[in-house]
């Protein structure tokens, strides 16, 4: 999603956007027009369903780049040289985000999805929704984790670096750990497909981004990609939104037969980001990390890069899959949830200092 730009060493506005705020009430509306449109254009959706090349459906493809394109141009990989001035910080980040949240989010897909929720889910699509899960903790987030830090006043330069580190581990990681987890998880593993969504939504993307972003700030400075970033911002926005319409056109029938299916979903969504920003957030204040770093990386530790999951989701199992819903599900508690954890960290603030909190200046 596209959200205020930070660069090192500038501190973000603390505020969230009026989209970014209502984000859960836009998925909401997306859901009632897509339903619509899925019921209304039958002959219409079918043949966007249908527009596909190496089961990559196209006009869905098309959207996600215009979501994950100009969010890429915001991330500068130079500042990946400052990760050791936030080593502890950093450590924790990386810790959960790559050996704890994939592998908590496949044990809790399993407990609720495949145990205490499976007579309440469609039988056929049990192990399409734990993949889903699977995919959107697979990926920590890039874009909103600026505005989640800007909320706790959280140290940019740690925001920047830690951002910047994990989208280019995600180039490496992401396939692997989500090809393990799905065979462990006893869901066949299309590696063809697994290895084009990881080009075609991570690694090209990141390519293009940082070509553009190098040209355009060679040749006008940052003013310039300020300038490309605010044209950009509205296609971005509008991106979003569509792609849910698309989802929920495709998903339909089976969100009328089983309207507590999204709910249901949501659950161990949600014990996931509690448990996630509350490890992070306690192993930060053990190690002696300040606040101001302690903060964001219990955000970025339990948020989610629900557009690349989407787009993964809707490669590896379909635009009509129960993946691709447990991934829209993801969208829809990111903002409520994400800001109850901000309030969190912000209120026990007097409480970590007194723990093991270097101080430092700043």
């Amino acid at each position: 999603m596209t959200v205020i730009a930070v660069k090192a060493g500038r501190e973000a506005p603390a505020g969230i956007g009026f989209f970014e705020k209502y984000l859960t009430v836009w998925v909401a509306l997306c859901i009632v027009a897509g339903v619509a449109l899925g019921y209304l254009l039958p002959g219409l959706v079918g043949a966007v369903a249908h527009a596909e090349v190496a089961r990559v459906n196209l006009p869905v493809a098309v959207l996600i780049w215009l979501m994950i394109v100009p969010m890429l141009l915001k991330v500068d990989f130079a500042s990946m040289a400052k990760v050791g001035t936030y080593w502890r910080g950093i450590g924790v980040t990386l810790l959960v985000n790559w050996a704890v949240k994939p592998f908590s989010m496949a044990l809790l897909g399993w407990l609720f999805v495949g145990w205490l929720f499976r007579p309440h889910l469609p039988a056929d699509q049990i192990d399409s929704y734990i993949a889903g899960l699977i995919i959107l903790a697979a990926a920590p987030c890039t874009a909103m984790v600026f505005v989640w830090s800007a909320l706790t006043k959280g140290e940019p330069n740690f925001t920047l670096s830690q951002v910047a580190l994990n989208d280019a581990i995600m180039i490496l990681a992401f396939a692997p750990i989500v090809a393990l987890l799905l065979g462990l998880s006893a869901i066949t593993v299309p590696w063809n497909t697994l290895v084009l969504s990881v080009a075609l939504y991570i690694v090209l993307p990141v390519i293009v981004a940082q070509v553009v972003r190098s040209r355009v700030l060679a040749s006008g400075g940052q003013a310039a990609l300020d300038r490309l970033l605010a044209r950009l911002h509205p296609i971005s926005l509008l991106a979003l939104p569509a792609t849910l319409v698309l989802l929920f056109a495709f998903q339909g029938g089976q969100i009328i037969a089983q309207p507590m299916v999204i709910a249901l979903l949501a659950v161990p969504i949600l014990f996931q980001v509690y448990l996630n920003s509350g490890l992070a957030y306690l192993l930060n204040r053990v190690s002696g990390e300040r606040h101001c770093v302690a903060g964001p990386s219990a955000l970025i530790g339990a948020s989610n890069f629900f557009e690349l999951a989407v787009a993964a989701a809707i490669a590896l199992f379909g635009l009509q899959s129960g993946a691709a819903l447990a991934t829209v599900v993801g969208v829809l508690v990111e903002v409520p949830v994400m800001l109850s954890v901000v309030w969190i960290v912000n209120r026990s603030k007097g409480w970590y200092e007194r723990g093991a909190a270097v101080k430092q200046p700043g």
